[in-house]
Parts: structure tokens; sequence; C-alpha cells
């Protein structure tokens, strides 16, 4: 079965099953490599078989994995069951109890970020000159209303998922690619201490 979209979360539950590093890096190795054991798991990780077999059966209950053919016992492999999630963080469109469940899955899900970024930026050194010249990040700030902030965060997304069918057509992936994180956020400036417009 191919992975399929995700609809928005709104279960507390099932969002503060996404409240817990591990449970990312787990999303994160299950994403690029298909399907992993939870053997596969405990090497890349750094973990316990137990502790990564846990943490997979709890990504399972909630509907963010699910078991691939194939293996039995601790060897069964298991792989995403969406390619995203997505969530509200305010109580505008979700109960306070949802929202405040969104937001401790939104701070795991950006200290993963971070961490993964600046793991990326430690490595540098060490990658090949092509793929350090490629990779990269940058800011800026913009000055801009509510709805062309949306039109950017649509256009962006459009961006991120240009290569959206090699996640799992692996024949589509051209010779000598690699799995390449693209993350992108906007953050609101604290009109408070710096003044709106």
């Amino acid at each position: 079965m191919a992975a399929k979209k995700h609809s928005k979360i709104e279960d507390p539950k099932q969002l503060r099953a996404l409240a817990h590093p591990l449970r990312w890096k787990i999303i994160d190795l299950l994403t690029v490599e298909g399907q992993a054991t939870a053997t596969r798991c405990a090497e890349v990780l750094d973990e316990s078989v137990a502790n990564c077999s846990y943490h997979l059966n709890t990504l399972a209950k909630y509907g963010y994995v699910e078991q691939a053919p194939g293996g039995q016992g601790r060897e069964k492999p298991w792989r995403m069951a969406s390619v995203e999630q997505s969530w509200a963080v305010d109580g505008g469109d979700v109960s306070p109890e949802a929202a405040a469940a969104g937001q401790a899955a939104s701070e795991a899900f950006l200290d993963s970020e971070a961490t993964r970024m600046k793991a990326s930026l430690r490595r540098g050194p060490s990658e090949p000159e092509e793929w350090r010249k490629a990779n990269g990040f940058s800011a800026t700030v913009a000055f801009v209303t509510p709805e062309e902030l949306a039109e950017l965060k649509e256009e962006m997304y459009a961006l991120l998922q240009r290569y959206g069918d090699r996640m799992e057509n692996a024949e589509a992936r051209p010779e000598g690619h690699r799995a390449v994180r693209l993350f992108f956020a906007s953050t609101l400036a604290d009109t408070d201490k710096q003044g709106g417009g």
C-alpha cells in the first residue's frame, strides 16, 4: 500500500504521540529509508531495540506508521502510513486541549529539525565539495500582509513538493541522488517589542 496524505490531525492523543524526540527520528528514518525494523532503527539511532519497538508501536497505534510486508517479531519492517502530517496549533480551529497537544508536537518537531540542521552543519567539512556548495541555509525579513504571507507559504510549499513523486517512486530518483531535508518556516516578529505597522 502506498503512503497516503494524512488529513489534519485534531485528536489530542494522536497529537501527543508526536511530542517525543525519538518518534521524530524514527519518522525521519522511515521516510528516508522507506521501511525499517526496530533493530535497524536501534542501529541508526543508537537506541535499544526495545525502546524503538515501543515507539514504533505507539506511532502505529495513532496511525503514523504501519507494518510493511515481510519479517516477523522484532524483525518486522515498518513504513510510514502517511507522507505528511498537519495540525493546527491555535485555539481558533481546534479545542484548547488539541491546541496544547499541537503546540507540544510542533515544539518536538522544531527541536528535531534544529538538531538535524546542526548535525548537518557539523558534518559539512567531510561532505563532497559539490554537496557542500549546493547545501546551505539562509534567512531574511519580509514586510508582508497576512494574504501575502499565505501566498508565499503556498509558493514555498509547491517548491518543497517539486520532487515529491520521488518519495514513493524510487525508480524516479536520478543517479547520484541523496535524501535532502528541505525545511521552510515563517515566524512573526514580536510587535510588542519591535513595533508593528
